[in-house]
C-alpha cells in the first residue's frame, strides 16, 4: 500500500485513516523486525547471570504472559481508533503532556537504535579490524534510507526476507556450537541473592523494556479493524513475545555459556562469531538491521509529532529520520553505556506509568461506553488532572529507584510505579473525565482525521 509523501510526512498528526491500513501480513512482518534485537540476547544472558538461569526462565514465562495481556489490550485499541501514542495522550495528560510523552519515546527508541547499532560496529570490528568511528558511521548511514520510506512502503517486504534469514542464522548458531562445544558444563547461577526472589527480579528486568507497548500502539494503529484479534495474538500478542524473549533468551543464554563467553553485549558479539565465523558476523547484521528500521522509524515519527507540538515545525518525516541518525551517532561517539542504563531506567519510569494509565484509561472508557477521546488542540486543555497522576507516580518511581536505604524498594520500583499510576489515573479519571468526540464528530471521517 502506498501513500501520499504530504500523507507520509504529516503521519504523526492524524488519526489514521482506514485507507491507510496495512494488510495483515504486511504489518506483522514489519513489527517482527523487532524479534531479531540482540538485546533480548543480552537482557536474558544479564538476568541468567545475575539470577540464575532457572528464576531466569520462570521470570521469561511471567513476562510473555504480562506482555501478551497488555498489548492484547493496546493493539486492539490502537487498530480500533488509529491513535498514535501522542494522540492518545493528549486526552490523557492534555498538549504538554503529550508532547513530552513523545519526547522519552523518540529518545528511548533512538538509545535502542544506539545500542543495537553499536552491536553491529563492534562484530565487524572485532572480525575485519579498523577504526571503531567508521564502523560507527556505516552502520547509520546505511540504515537510514531503509527506514525513510516508511511501513506502508517496503519495511514489510524487506523484514519479510530478512526474518527466515535470522532464523536460519540462530539455528545454525545453536547446531555449530553443539557440535564443536557440546553442552555448557553448567548453566549459569545466580551470581548474589538479592533482596527480592531470582524469579522476580528476571521479571523486573523485562519490565524495563516496557517501551515495547508503546512500540507497539504506534505499530498497531496501522492495522485494519478486521485484523485486530490476529495481531492481538500473532503480530503483538504472546505468539510474538514466546519467540522473541523466549526463543532468543534461550540460544543466548547457551552460546554465552557454551563458549565461555562474558556476560555482556561484546560478549553475545563473540558468541556468534566464535560459532559461525564470518555468517556469525552476517547474522548480527541481519538481525540488528531489521530492528533498527523500527528504532528509526519510531524515532523520527515521534520527532516529527515532538516538533510538531512544541515548536510548531513541519517538516518531512525523513528529515527526522536522517537528524535520529545523527543524535544516535553522536551517542555512540561517547562512553554511551556508562549512562545509557541509567537513561533508560529513568525513562522507563515514565514508560511504565504510561502503560498503566492507558490501560486504566482504556478499561474505564469500554466501562462508561465512551467513543473516540478527543485529540484536536483547540478542544483540549494544556494540561489535565492525568498529567499529574503521570508525573507524581514518574517521580515517585525515579525516587524509589534511586534512594539506597531500602534496597528491596528500588528493586520493586518498577511495580510500585505501575500501582501508584494506575490508582491515580482512576482518581483523576473520577475528577476530571478526559473529553470525547462527540457522536457527530465520530461519525465524521472529515473531522476524526483532522490535523491538528
Amino acid at each position: 500500500m502506498s501513500i501520499s509523501p504530504s500523507q507520509e510526512a504529516a503521519y504523526s498528526s492524524y488519526v489514521l485513516h482506514p485507507k491507510q491500513r496495512v494488510r495483515r501480513w504486511s504489518l506483522t512482518m514489519a513489527w517482527w523486525a523487532l524479534f531479531s534485537a540482540m538485546f533480548w540476547v543480552y537482557v536474558a544472558v544479564a538476568s541468567a547471570t545475575a539470577f540464575g538461569t532457572g528464576a531466569t526462565i520462570v521470570g521469561m514465562i511471567l513476562t510473555v504472559a504480562t506482555y501478551g495481556a497488555a498489548n492484547y489490550v493496546l493493539s486492539r485499541y490502537a487498530a480500533r481508533t488509529g491513535l498514535t501514542v501522542e494522540q492518545l495522550s493528549r486526552s490523557l495528560f492534555g498538549i504538554i503532556g503529550s508532547g513530552l510523552a513523545t519526547l522519552i519515546f523518540a529518545a528511548t527508541a533512538i538509545y535502542y537504535a544506539v545500542f543495537e547499532g553499536s552491536i553491529i560496529a563492534v562484530a565487524l570490528k572485532q572480525f575485519f579490524g579498523g577504526e571503531i568511528t567508521l564502523w560507527y558511521a556505516l552502520v547509520v548511514l546505511y540504515a537510514l534510507p531503509l527506514v525513510a520510506g516508511g511501513v506502508q512502503n517496503w519495511l514489510d517486504r524487506l523484514n519479510g526476507w530478512l526474518l527466515p534469514l535470522y532464523i536460519a542464522g540462530l539455528a545454525a548458531a545453536v547446531i555449530a556450537t553443539a557440535v564443536l562445544k557440546g553442552a555448557p558444563p553448567a548453566l549459569p547461577a545466580a551470581a548474589v541473592s538479592g533482596p527480592v526472589p531470582g524469579w522476580l527480579g528476571a521479571y523486573l528486568v523485562y519490565m524495563g523494556v516496557w517501551i515495547m507497548m508503546m512500540y507497539t500502539f504506534d505499530y498497531a494503529r496501522l492495522g485494519k479493524k478486521q485484523d485486530e484479534k490476529f495481531h492481538g495474538t500473532i503480530t503483538f500478542g504472546w505468539v510474538f513475545y514466546l519467540f522473541t524473549f523466549g526463543l532468543n533468551g534461550a540460544v543466548g543464554i547457551y552460546l554465552v555459556s557454551a563458549w565461555g563467553a562474558k556476560s555482556t553485549e561484546t560478549g553475545v558479539v563473540e558468541a556468534f562469531i566464535s560459532a559461525l565465523g564470518i555468517f556469525g558476523v552476517l547474522v548480527i547484521l541481519i538481525s540488528q538491521t531489521r530492528i533498527n528500521t523500527a528504532n528509526y522509524f519510531l524515532a523520527s515519527t515521534n520527532l516529527d509529532a515532538f516538533a510538531r507540538r512544541v515548536f510548531k515545525l513541519s517538516l518531512p518525516r525523513w528529515v527526522w529520520v536522517i537528524v535520529s541518525g545523527a543524535i544516535a551517532f553522536l551517542l555512540m561517539l561517547t562512553n554511551v553505556l556508562s549512562y545509557l542504563l541509567k537513561a533508560l531506567a529513568w525513562q522507563g519510569v515514565f514508560v511504565t506509568a504510561w502503560v498503566a494509565i492507558a490501560l486504566v484509561y482504556i478499561a474505564l472508557s469500554r466501562r462508561d461506553g465512551l467513543g473516540l477521546p478527543e485529540v484536536r488542540k483547540s478542544h483540549l486543555p494544556e494540561v489535565n488532572a492525568g498529567a499529574l497522576s503521570w508525573v507524581a507516580a514518574s517521580v515517585i518511581g525515579i525516587v524509589l529507584t534511586e534512594q539506597t536505604a531500602v534496597p528491596v524498594l528500588a528493586e520493586i520500583a518498577p511495580l510500585i510505579t505501575v500501582a501508584v499510576a494506575g490508582g491515580g489515573y482512576w482518581i483523576a479519571y473520577s475528577v476530571q473525565r478526559p473529553r470525547t468526540l462527540s457522536h457527530e464528530d465520530s461519525a465524521n471521517p472529515e473531522l476524526s482525521v483532522e490535523h491538528s
